[in-house]
């Protein structure tokens, strides 16, 4: 692996962290809003998972492409 994948592999491993803890950040919205929390808790769960599906998003693209690898095998 190059010096490059080496570095967008670890992006990609840090962006996923981040979408775990807006994962378990939005389940407590939501068990919030379940228990008769505050209204605005599911709009936060829902601005929560939009963002959370731009990071998984971003991560897909860090990963390689076999696709994309101009070396045959």
């Amino acid at each position: 692996m190059s010096d490059i994948e080496d570095t967008l592999g670890d992006l990609a491993e840090r962006l996923a962290g981040i979408a775990m803890d807006m994962d378990d950040l939005g389940f407590e919205y939501l068990r919030a809003a379940a228990a008769g929390g505050d209204p605005t808790h599911l709009a936060v769960e829902r601005r929560l998972l939009k963002a959370r599906r731009a990071v998984a998003r971003a991560v897909a693209a860090l990963q390689p492409n076999p696709e994309d690898d101009p070396t045959p095998l």
